[in-house]
């Protein structure tokens, strides 16, 4: 055990053009409630909002020399902070160092909430955070009673990120070697001309998860191409949301206006002879568009949101485990060929 173990992830930074307006689209689509709100710091303004143990921070620039403003102008709206939930930050971050990570933001305490923070991938961040009993909102925010809907939504399962070709392997390197990580699952997928390579990473004992993924550039260009020229370099593609109860939770979504990628019905009609679904029926995913795939320890269900974003890059996913520890074939490629419909339509 090191002084990186057990991470979990605390919240998901978002830089935003305009903080309220996204906060405002996450609760009207996704249920979840605004918790605090107020400046962390000088020439920014933030929302917090949450539903379960999903934390998302949008902070939006208020002058045009802001990190954050650089970021929106490059990149659009989008996640610039995976915040890691640790014992210690002023240990996490030195030993980090000390590997050979680059520190963002030094060690540093206020309202009972200890930060410190490294750099990830591309203009992403991790903070490195841990709090002390009751302090559960970022420093300088007001709280906000807010009470999330009952949409079933519990925890962020997964963060997966595109990476430029090449970049990959030297990625992975840097998560295991660096911040103590460790490698899950490994992929090639092809769909047709097309093909990506992905890696999975996971915090040792904790469950923070990136999937990570280049396109392969042997093939034909597909969309992860297409967000690293969208996005403008490397960045979070999708947030997987984790629930107990996918049809319950999808089917309230929908309810609420949220648009998902459709599922050729033939996938449907070959499911039953492809697996033995221990929940759910056939008929309760098809009316949904769930997918299902199962690995050594069990299944998973899931679905993919059509993005909202201007860009066509940031996108939602909602899954359920039933046992699955990782990430079968099958749902990578349904991800892959999912979002090709997706940017084609």
């Amino acid at each position: 055990m090191t002084a990186l173990s057990g991470a979990t992830i605390d919240h998901l930074g978002f830089h935003v053009a305009d903080a309220d307006k996204s906060a405002h689209r996450m609760c009207e689509d996704y249920g979840m409630a605004v918790l605090a709100e107020g400046s962390r710091a000088e020439g920014e303004r933030s929302v917090l909002v949450g539903a379960g143990a999903v934390r998302m921070l949008f902070t939006q620039p208020l002058t045009d020399d802001h990190p954050a403003a650089r970021y929106v102008r490059e990149h659009g709206d989008g996640v610039a902070d995976i915040a890691l939930r640790v014992a210690d930050p002023r240990a996490a971050h030195d030993l980090a160092v000390a590997r050979g990570a680059r520190s963002l933001a030094a060690p540093a305490e206020r309202d009972g909430v200890a930060t410190a923070a490294v750099a990830g991938f591309g203009d992403v961040a991790h903070t490195l955070v841990a709090r002390a009993p009751g302090r559960d909102l970022p420093p300088g925010l007001t709280p906000v009673a807010g009470v999330p809907a009952d949409l079933g939504l519990e925890a962020v399962d997964h963060v997966a990120v595109c990476l430029p070709a090449g970049e990959l392997a030297p990625t992975v390197a840097r998560y295991r070697e660096v911040l103590g990580f460790s490698t899950i699952f490994e992929e090639r997928i092809a769909v047709g001309a097309q093909a990506m390579v992905s890696a999975i990473v996971r915090s040792d004992g904790g469950d923070a998860t990136l999937t990570l993924i280049e396109p392969d550039p042997g093939a034909e260009p597909g969309h992860i191409d297409g967000f690293l020229r969208d996005h403008r370099g490397p960045g979070v593609q999708h947030i997987a949301l984790g629930t107990a109860d996918i049809t319950g939770t999808v089917g309230l979504l929908r309810e609420r206006g949220v648009s998902f990628l459709d599922a050729p019905d033939a996938y449907y009609r070959l499911l039953a002879e492809r697996l033995d679904l221990r929940r759910h029926t056939v008929e309760a995913l098809r009316g949904l568009g769930v997918l299902v795939d199962e690995d050594h320890d069990g299944q998973l269900f899931q679905i993919f949101a059509r993005s909202t974003h201007p860009r066509n890059t940031v996108f939602f996913e909602v899954i359920e485990r039933l046992g699955a520890t990782t990430f079968g074939s099958g749902n990578i490629r349904a991800l892959y060929e999912a979002v090709e419909r997706g940017r084609a339509d």
